[in-house]
């Protein structure tokens, strides 16, 4: 089972219930966006450099929880042993790739403001060490980034909040290639509660017309941010 049909099949679960519950007129009918997720990835990020030193793209790393993963390698051990093979495991990262792409991966890189234009993900695996189910691939930039010239951001999130993405505690971001002189990747830190409660009230203000800065969405408002700074 991919991520996205595991999302959609809850999401199905959910709606079944507000009927029953509409029909039986026992309580109000809670919002099908719920905002809590139901499934949970730990995930590390890596910018890629090319030969110049400029950006061309984003890989991503994500270990998924066990409720998810026990779904996902549901008869995927074709020969039996106990083992799950990456020859065995290709028919679900396709899968899940083809999927994803709807949800533009989930991966959202932007400088000065704008969304950057993407090519199709490369180099997309899967694989399993008995303890965790992982998703690893790269999503390329249409355009290499010049990153001392404007600065590099790139969010990775659910827009729906239906899945977490949450960086892991050691070494949750990295750097591939070569990163010119004066250049830093760096990762904001989470939000505080303070933080996260003021964000809330503000949201609690505007309209359903209302957007964020920049072009972003809602989800945008708490997903960390990795960026790439030059200069003091």
């Amino acid at each position: 089972m991919t991520l996205i049909d595991f999302k959609h099949r809850i999401l199905e679960m959910q709606l079944r219930s507000i009927l029953k519950y509409l029909a039986l007129m026992i309580v109000a009918v809670p919002n099908l966006a719920q905002a809590h997720p139901h499934v949970w990835v730990e995930m590390r990020s890596s910018v890629i450099f090319n030969a110049a030193g400029l950006i061309q793209g984003v890989n991503v790393e994500w270990s998924f929880d066990d409720v998810y993963a026990a779904e996902a390698l549901t008869g995927m051990d074709a020969n039996g042993d106990g083992e799950y093979s990456q020859d065995e495991l290709k028919p679900l990262t396709a899968e899940n790739m083809a999927s994803l792409k709807d949800y533009d991966y989930f991966v959202f890189m932007r400088a000065g403001g704008k969304l950057l234009a993407t090519a199709p993900p490369t180099n997309a695996g899967q694989t399993y060490n008995g303890k965790k189910l992982q998703l690893h691939f790269e999503v390329p930039l249409q355009t290499p980034l010049d990153p001392r010239k404007e600065e590099f951001m790139v969010k990775v999130y659910d827009p729906e909040f239906f899945i977490a993405f949450d960086y892991a505690k050691e070494q949750p971001i990295d750097s591939d290639g070569k990163i010119p002189d004066g250049c830093k990747v760096n990762i904001n830190p989470l939000l505080t509660d303070g933080e996260m409660n003021q964000t809330l009230a503000m949201l609690a203000t505007k309209d359903r017309e209302w957007k964020p800065e920049a072009g972003e969405d809602f989800g945008s408002l708490f997903a960390q941010l990795v960026s790439v700074k030059c200069g003091a």
